[in-house]
C-alpha cells in the first residue's frame, strides 16, 4: 500500500507541475522556485507533514519535499543556535541530497556525450 500511495501522491504533484506548464506562461525555473517556496508554505502551515505521512516518498522526493525539509531543518537549527542556526539548518538538512545530485550529474556528464541539433 506505500507504494501505491507513493505513486498516487509523486503523480498529483507531477499533474500540477505539468498543468502549470500547460496552462500558464510560466517558465521551468519559476515552476520549481514555486513548488520549492509552496513546500516551505505548507510546512510552515502544517499541512505538509500529513501528506507525507500518506504519500511516503512520492511526497519528500520531488521539489516541495526539498522545501519541507529546508524549513524543518531552519526550524529545527533556529531552535538550537538562534538566527545562525536559521540560516544555516536548511543546507544542513539538505546538503546530502544536493551533494548527491551534483556527483552524479557530473558522473553522466562525463559518461554521456552531448548531441547538438
Amino acid at each position: 500500500m506505500n507504494y501505491i500511495m507513493s505513486f498516487i501522491i509523486g503523480g498529483l504533484i507531477c499533474v500540477v507541475g505539468q498543468i502549470l506548464i500547460d496552462k500558464t506562461k510560466l517558465n521551468n525555473a519559476h515552476i520549481l522556485v514555486s513548488f520549492v517556496v509552496s513546500g516551505v508554505i505548507l510546512s510552515y502551515l502544517g499541512i505538509y507533514e500529513k501528506v507525507v505521512e500518506i504519500g511516503y516518498s512520492g511526497a519528500t522526493i520531488p521539489l516541495v519535499g526539498f522545501g519541507n525539509t529546508l524549513a524543518k531543518g531552519a526550524v529545527e537549527e533556529a531552535a538550537k543556535s538562534g538566527l545562525i542556526g536559521a540560516l544555516t539548518g536548511g543546507i544542513k538538512k539538505t546538503s546530502a541530497g544536493v551533494g548527491a545530485a551534483i556527483l552524479f550529474g557530473y558522473i553522466v556528464a562525463m559518461v554521456f556525450k552531448p548531441k547538438m541539433k
